[in-house]
């Protein structure tokens, strides 16, 4: 029978119906290892008990009152987040693409609050991915998503990251803020260097810019550290999260200073779900575990004992894995075949991962793997790497 649903994904055969931990189970009872967590998203595995009891419990008194009121766990769950960061607020969404939006409308106001309205385009980095609205592909830059859908929104400059040569002559008068991810996620696990996220924070203190960072995919553990920006020292002005932050939960969140936040008032911006109830009792469940002594110490001693493993897999299929990318318990590894073809084959050792751009795939998994999981994982990436060894001699010859 033909699909009911709007065709805009290359969907694998196959579905499931079940989780446990860092498993799924599809239909047909098959076991799959899940190093993709959902895209980043399902941080703390599947049917985590703390979550699922939060998540029960709040079902069965209150899910949605709107912003109209005052809600308690957003109230709980804001005053976390300000608290565990450099933030002072943060505004509830559903999304990363939101949080986004959050983010880029608050850098523009923030300059017409203080008188320069004219202050309104954002430099963005090349390979950038910041979601799918019309505005987050403009900021994003990539052609691929932005053909077909009219004339990009206007006010977004791309320079290559790294280059500041670049990056300084794309500054100038009308120049808001600055915008990048930590890592490159969907641009290929590629790692913005701590120092050059210092230079970023000099320049924008230089110029009177804001620093907004992505952290929708790096944030909330998946580094080591609760935010990724943490390692470099240096903090910025804007943030948006979402992803792990719900555990699988729609949820997304734009942390601010309140100084940033300053053209932010009343009636400038809103949302409709965005803080309800439930996401709120999920939201905060997760922090329960991830800022619980010792969660993000275990997420950078695995992340370590996988990226060890890996490098053993590419000293052994060094035509295969040419490059280990990332930090903590978000890894890529760049191929010599096509990333899809290796996606595949890792699907059918009963392991799942996810492409990315510059030909990588990335190995996301919940933060709650253990270094058994871990040893499954690569011996799945090991039979992976084996069965396409033929294809590769193959192309060579």
């Amino acid at each position: 029978m033909t699909s009911a649903l709007l065709p805009t994904y290359a969907r694998a055969p196959i579905a499931f119906e079940r989780g446990e931990g860092a498993w799924l189970v599809a239909r047909g009872g098959e076991r799959y290892l899940d190093f993709g967590a959902g895209i980043a998203v399902n941080a703390l595995g599947h049917a985590h008990p703390h979550l699922v009891a939060a998540l029960t419990e709040q079902a069965g008194k209150l899910w949605h009152t709107s912003n109209l009121f005052e809600i308690p766990e957003g109230e709980r769950l804001g005053r976390r987040l300000v608290d565990a960061t450099f933030a002072d607020v943060a505004f509830f969404a559903n999304s990363g693409a939101e949080a986004n939006e959050a983010a880029l409308k608050m850098a523009r106001k923030y300059h017409a609050a203080g008188g320069h309205p004219e202050r309104f385009r954002i430099v963005t980095f090349e390979g950038a991915f910041h979601g799918r609205t019309l505005a987050t592909i403009a900021a994003g830059g990539q052609q691929k998503y932005i053909e077909g859908f009219g004339p990009k929104v206007e006010g977004f400059d791309q320079v290559p990251a790294g280059d500041f040569a670049a990056l300084e002559a794309a500054i100038g008068p009308e120049t808001a803020a600055l915008m990048i991810e930590p890592i490159q996620g969907e641009g290929g696990v590629r790692v913005i260097p701590h120092a050059d996220l210092r230079r970023l924070r000099a320049l924008c203190d230089a110029h009177g810019l804001l620093l907004i960072m992505d952290e929708v995919q790096t944030g909330v553990g998946r580094t080591g550290r609760l935010f990724a920006h943490e390692w470099s020292g240096v903090s910025p002005d804007i943030m948006s999260a979402a992803k792990g932050i719900g555990g699988g939960f729609p949820l997304g969140v734009c942390l601010a200073t309140s100084e940033a936040a300053r053209g932010m008032t009343a009636g400038t911006h809103g949302t409709t779900f965005g803080g309800n109830p439930l996401a709120m009792a999920v939201g905060n469940a997760v922090l329960d575990v991830v800022l619980a002594d010792g969660f993000l110490e275990h997420v950078g001693r695995v992340g370590l004992a996988l990226k060890q493993k890996l490098a053993g897999l590419r000293d052994r299929h060094p035509g295969i894995v040419q490059e280990i990318r990332g930090e903590g318990l978000m890894l890529g590894l760049k191929l010599g075949i096509l990333n899809t073809d290796f996606a595949v084959a890792a699907r059918a050792e009963h392991l799942l991962v996810i492409p990315a751009g510059d030909n990588v795939v990335r190995l996301l998994p919940p933060l709650i793997i253990t270094e058994s999981d871990v040893a499954a994982a690569v011996e799945r990436l090991e039979a992976a790497a084996v069965a396409l060894e033929p294809s590769l001699r193959g192309a060579a010859e």
